[in-house]
């Protein structure tokens, strides 16, 4: 992705969730993309009221369905004030995950931004299976915000595994944080580094494999560089041995970055990012916003 040109901002009107539209907004003013706030008002709250108190007054009944589309107009001039981005609001109804994909096909979404917690589902967005399933399933890059925004990404962090999804992470850091600096991070592993020492290969021979396997790493991380036409002199590219997602926690906060891009699936130690361990521990614990792209 060379620029970003339309955002897709699904909204459930909480404060988390608002933290994500301003982040969102900033994005687009920074890129110039077209922003489109989206809210999929569910029915089960409504049918709820309905067994509970019989019968809703009409009147009060609309009112309440009126209310998420009049909050969002309200939203969308508050962005236009704060940050001069005009947005696009969409209201629907029905199943959330579906709306929210046809949604984002229909626009042709380049970016998906999600706050880490909200009113509905979001209040589960790092633990519950709605949010395995939107991530798992999603067609789109995906920015996960956790904190209110205060200013431009400066620091972003791209884990890489040297895929094709590595490169394409480069390219939407670069395209989402324009003028931010990158910091390259690869985490690599011996193959079967914890049976060889169960078998008792000696420590020596182990630490010759490590070092062939970091070899290997930088001669990889150069090529991409050159790759992606970035400045060695200017663009740090780490190459650490240890487990992925507990490198890459450590190193977010050891690195002072604000922004992690990362791969949804490769080789190696980020195999499958999405839907293992890597993800959830990376979202879970990671204290920065994290956006995902699609291997």
């Amino acid at each position: 992705i060379a620029t970003v040109n339309r955002l897709g901002r699904p909204t459930d009107l909480s404060a988390p969730a608002r933290h994500a539209v301003e982040r969102a907004a900033s994005v687009a003013q920074a890129t110039g993309a077209q922003l489109d706030l989206v809210h999929v008002a569910t029915p089960a709250p409504i049918e709820r009221l309905r067994r509970l108190a019989g019968q809703i007054p009409s009147d009060l009944e609309k009112r309440m369905l009126d209310a998420p589309h009049n909050a969002m107009q309200e939203l969308a001039k508050a962005l236009a004030r704060r940050h001069g981005v005009t947005a696009q609001v969409h209201v629907a109804s029905g199943s959330l995950l579906a709306e929210l994909r046809q949604h984002t096909e229909t626009i042709n979404a380049d970016l998906v931004v999600l706050g880490a917690r909200g009113a509905s589902f979001m209040r589960h967005m790092l633990l519950g299976s709605t949010a395995d399933r939107m991530v798992s399933r999603a067609t789109r890059p995906m920015l996960v915000v956790k904190q209110a925004p205060h200013e431009p990404y400066k620091t972003v962090l791209v884990p890489v595994d040297f895929s094709a999804a590595s490169l394409r992470s480069i390219r939407l850091a670069q395209a989402v944080a324009p003028g931010a600096a990158l910091i390259l991070l690869h985490a690599f592993d011996v193959p079967f580094e914890g049976m060889m020492e169960f078998a008792g290969v000696q420590t020596d021979q182990i630490q010759q494999y490590r070092a062939n396997a970091h070899q290997e790493a930088r001669q990889n991380m150069e090529a991409l560089c050159l790759q992606a036409g970035l400045n060695p002199a200017l663009t740090p590219a780490l190459v650490m041995h240890g487990d992925p997602s507990l490198v890459l926690v450590q190193q977010e906060q050891e690195l002072d970055c604000d922004l992690i891009v990362m791969g949804s699936h490769g080789r190696r130690g980020i195999e499958a990012l999405i839907l293992g361990s890597v993800a959830q521990k990376v979202l879970t614990h990671a204290s920065l916003p994290v956006m995902i792209i699609k291997g």
